[in-house]
């Protein structure tokens, strides 16, 4: 890579040319909102997130190009306004539905769309702002150093674009063939949703294994992209969980024990309640589902163990680099003030003063502290959380920005810098004697805008190094990305409120009309329990200990094997429903990338994100995630319920079919999927860098 006193950009600094226009940033914003709303969907559902910017880019080359006349650098603004949102979505879904889980009494009552709303807005303009005085140190100083993995890619697409390259159309043929997949699975049911078998609790040699899978679009992109490295090390722990641990506690453990436990975490209401989670019958003292009566009971513990013992291992990896990026942004701070008075700045130095970090910093604090819908029974309470969330967000923007440039977004221990924000801010709370759980939702305040915050800010770096490269200049740039945090915001709260809501579906499955569909087996959001859990334990000693010490030692023994433990550890707490038709996609890459090896063809990292396997992939993604979006909105509401249930053919299809013959045409379908991925991604794509 070329080093930053030698690099040119492709737009040059003295290039006049239209960037900064109301049409880039509609466009962004439009696709803000909808990756935005698909990310929140994925984060609730699988625990996991892919990037944005790069399908944003695809997408607004071929829109802007035919139908908007965009340049490249309008291009370049509306995958910036736009992967604001996906950045922001992630950081809110995987924290802030931690106050349906939190032991204080009227927790929950914050999880409401004006909270949620602030908080993501608030914690995406601190990721923005805290990037603003490290853009020169880490995207321009370092650039031969830290490469940015998806901002270079980003960056090569739209100039990919710029020269005549066909992207877009692959990625379209995804989006179209998802859609129409789950409206076949989610609306006309002909596709079954979880197919599964499980072995009976009477089972001599092996009780309660279940095996089952998620079927749909957009868990077989993320398998494809995330690759079978990663896909086959979350299924392993799934495996671990399912098919290992749930059958051995299923023989060792009397059903009366695990009733009893549920019910101690909230998940029966009492030994001579039926129901609750696996379906307790106080007449005969057995399960209707022992798998996830034991899931639920033991395994979500221990693998809550092991997500904080990952995200812990993580971190610590990166002490080096957490050591030299400060380092690097306070020195840069000290440079600032004498490179931005210098007379001519070239256009793709302007960045925004250090002023508006200054000044937005103390804003933040103020209006943290006086508005009355964030937690907190003082202004003086809500000062120090709103101190400790400047404090923490200006360490781990750092870090954020410094990890993404070496490893990728993909690869951000954004887990481990949010456990590390919580243990240090209930630190401080029992330090200064705030004890118990009413302080809770004060600290998952701070830990919620901290993951928000660092997400965005590997999120601006990649934005911003995509900017570098194509002669962007930065302030259009950093503003647009705080629009894209408050428009995109917007919509988050409303998505995550409409997929709380439970749809006539799952009421019919047993699930309460005034129940939480977020938590649920629909939507597990992994990392927010786990969240709640920690604090839970840390403010009210009421943590099970004994399962998380077990889960931390299995954390260290994949690590002592080599095997990163944090994506062991997400695979071990989701279910293997969600695992599996991952696995399924990767492993297809995993075929692809072997039959590409034999033939002796070798492409760049650039080139195989612009694959036309990667970017079907993302289209499955983007379709089914967007699809399941729209359809949960559309059963959320009342009116919607009766034609929604007229259209289900999920009884007339099992009745014609048996279960076993609707789940096998189901399989097919999945199949059929897949080897279109497969056909696709063999393609070769022209790439022209």
């Amino acid at each position: 890579m070329a080093d930053s006193n030698n690099f040119k950009p492709f737009v040059a600094p003295d290039v006049k040319m239209k960037e900064f226009t109301v049409k880039s940033i509609v466009l962004g914003c439009i696709f803000g909102i909808i990756f935005g709303a698909a990310t929140v969907y994925l984060a609730l559902k699988a625990g996991l997130t892919v990037t944005a910017s790069i399908p944003i880019a695809v997408i607004a080359i071929t829109l802007g190009r035919k139908f908007f006349k965009t340049t490249i650098l309008e291009n370049n603004i509306i995958q910036t306004t736009g992967s604001a949102g996906e950045t922001i979505a992630g950081g809110v879904a995987f924290t802030l539905p931690g106050f349906l889980f939190l032991s204080a009494a009227g927790s929950a009552d914050y999880f409401d769309y004006i909270t949620i709303f602030i908080l993501a807005i608030f914690g995406g303009i601190l990721g923005t702002l805290m990037m603003i005085p490290l853009r020169r140190a880490l995207i321009v100083k370092e650039h031969g150093i830290l490469p940015y993995p998806e901002g270079t890619a980003c960056g090569d697409v739209l100039i990919a674009g710029e020269k005549g390259g066909e992207f877009a159309k692959t990625a379209f043929y995804g989006l179209g063939f998802a859609f129409v997949y789950a409206i076949l699975q989610k609306i006309l049911h002909i596709i079954a949703e979880t197919p599964f078998y499980m072995t009976k609790q009477a089972n001599k040699f092996f009780p309660s294994a279940r095996v089952s899978a998620d079927i749909t679009p957009e868990y077989m992109g993320i398998g494809y992209i995330i690759g079978p490295r990663i896909g086959g090390v979350l299924v392993g722990g799934g495996v671990l969980a399912w098919l290992a641990i749930i059958p051995l506690l299923a023989t060792l453990v009397p059903a009366d024990v695990i009733a009893s436990q549920l019910v101690k975490l909230g998940y029966l209401a009492s030994l001579t309640t039926p129901g609750g989670q696996g379906g307790w019958d106080p007449a005969t003292h057995t399960f209707a589902n022992y798998s996830s009566a034991i899931y639920y009971a033991y395994v979500r513990q221990i693998a809550a163990g092991t997500v904080a013992a990952g995200g812990f291992i993580a971190l610590i990896k990166t002490i080096p680099t957490i050591i030299s990026s400060f380092k690097g942004s306070i020195s840069s701070l000290g440079r600032e003030g004498v490179e931005v008075k210098a007379a001519d700045v070239p256009r793709t130095e302007r960045d925004l003063n250090i002023k508006v970090v200054l000044i937005g910093s103390i804003l933040l604090v103020l209006l943290m502290a006086f508005l009355p819908q964030l937690p907190g029974n003082s202004i003086g309470q809500k000062l120090l959380i709103g101190l400790l969330v400047v404090i923490f967000g200006a360490f781990f923007v750092t870090v954020s920005s410094r990890i993404v440039g070496l490893i990728g977004t993909s690869n951000n221990p954004i887990s481990g810098m949010t456990i590390a924000t919580l243990m240090g801010t209930c630190l401080v709370f029992i330090a200064i004697g705030w004890t118990g759980q009413v302080y809770a939702p004060m600290a998952l305040v701070v830990g919620g805008m901290i993951c928000i915050a660092a997400a965005n800010a590997g999120g601006t770096s990649q934005d911003l190094k995509s900017g570098y490269i194509v002669g962007a200049t930065p302030r259009h740039q950093q503003i647009a990305l705080f629009i894209g945090a408050i428009v995109s915001s917007i919509v988050i709260g409303l998505t995550i409120k409409f997929l709380d809501k439970p749809t006539a579906d799952m009421i019919s499955k047993g699930m309460a009309p005034n129940a939480h569909a977020i938590g649920s087996i629909y939507f597990p959001a992994p990392q927010s329990t786990l969240m709640a859990t920690l604090i839970n334990g840390i403010l009210g000693s009421k943590l099970d200990w004994q399962f998380i010490v077990v889960g931390v030692f299995l954390a260290i023994t994949m690590e002592l094997c080599g095997i990163k433990s944090l994506s062991f550890a997400i695979g071990a707490y989701l279910p293997l429903s969600t695992t599996l038709p991952i696995f399924i996609g990767s492993a297809i890459r995993g075929i692809v990338d072997q039959q590409k090896k034999k033939k002796n063809i070798h492409v760049s990292a650039e080139e195989e994100e612009l694959g036309k396997g990667n970017l079907f992939a993302t289209g499955l993604v983007a379709g089914g995630a967007v699809a399941g979006v729209v359809i949960a909105v559309l059963a959320g509401i009342d009116a919607t319920g009766p034609l929604m249930s007229r259209l289900n053919l999920e009884e007339g299809m099992s009745s014609a079919l048996g279960q076993g013959g609707y789940f096998a045409l189901a399989v097919a379908f999945f199949a059929f999927m897949g080897y279109v991925l497969y056909r696709i991604a063999r393609q070769q794509q022209k790439v022209e860098l």
